[in-house]
């Protein structure tokens, strides 16, 4: 049972545990974004203790967990969390202190579940492969997707839109920050793609700027000269940032293996969903 003043003070400014940090009861705890902050905080250390974890069972061959002889992956459990705090949140709206349990909740959750994206990106376990750095790159996207809401920026200008147009112009400055950021995307530009939603502005910057030579955007509109002038501004200054991405990749995740996953791909075949390689007697892949 909560007393009675505590019960008062996390309706008032939620549980305000970081109240020794400077400006946090003011800019954080009555501004309602602690739960947001407990979120993002979750999220960060189910990250850091699942890569540990799996780290050290990589280098000491420590077994999976598994049920009845299948493979659990954490991306399960993850799902399950991030469903259960969801669905809640939404179906209860609750007060202080519930809600900030639910935010860790799904923090924890999410976590597990990104930790895992390749697997349900390319239907096979890939974790430490180099197409299982794709979990990290959906990771900080979802930091950094966090970490915007954290600072209060609206999503494509919405609110300043609303207060300082009418309705019709704020529609069309609206549709016009969403164009930006689709443009950013498809030039490849993913992160700042995801930064120009909730700050337009970078989107207007990279909707003018040259395009990625491998982007849709090239493939679709630009001659072979301007691909090619694509390809001196970005192949030398790409190649570096991939070096320094590899070894902060390898710090966060690990070094990939070389070895190719023992599952074999799933795939989609006459409408069944079956693993390649499996068949039946007749010859006929098993669904």
């Amino acid at each position: 049972m909560i007393p009675l003043g505590l019960a008062e003070a996390t309706t008032e400014q939620g549980l305000n545990l970081f109240r020794f940090v400077p400006g946090y009861t003011t800019h954080v705890a009555r501004a309602g974004k602690e739960p947001l902050i407990l979120l993002l905080l979750a999220f960060l250390i189910a990250f850091a203790l699942t890569r540990l974890y799996t780290r050290l069972a990589r280098i000491y061959g420590w077994g999976s967990g598994n049920v009845h002889g299948v493979h659990l992956h954490h991306m399960v459990i993850g799902i399950i969390l991030a469903l259960i705090a969801g669905a809640t949140a939404i179906a209860a709206t609750p007060g202080s202190p519930w809600i900030e349990l639910l935010a860790i909740a799904f923090g924890v959750g999410a976590a597990l579940t990104l930790d895992e994206f390749a697997l349900w990106l390319y239907f096979r376990d890939v974790y430490w492969t180099e197409e299982g750095r794709s979990s990290i790159d959906a990771m900080l996207i979802g930091i950094a997707f966090a970490a915007l809401l954290l600072v209060g920026t609206s999503p494509f200008g919405v609110e300043q839109a609303e207060h300082e147009f009418p309705r019709t112009i704020a529609f069309a400055v609206i549709s016009f920050n969403v164009v930006l950021a689709l443009v950013t995307f498809l030039k490849g530009r993913l992160m700042l793609g995801l930064v120009s939603i909730f700050l337009p502005p970078v989107g207007l910057i990279c909707a003018v700027r040259l395009a990625k030579p491998h982007s849709p955007w090239a493939r679709w509109s630009y001659d072979e000269a301007k691909v090619e002038r694509s390809h001196r501004r970005f192949d030398e200054r790409d190649r570096r940032l991939e070096e320094l991405k590899h070894r902060f990749y390898d710090l966060i995740g690990g070094r990939p293996s070389d070895e190719q996953p023992s599952t074999a791909p799933v795939d989609v075949v006459g409408g069944y969903l079956t693993v390649s390689g499996e068949a039946d007697g007749d010859g006929r892949q098993r669904g």
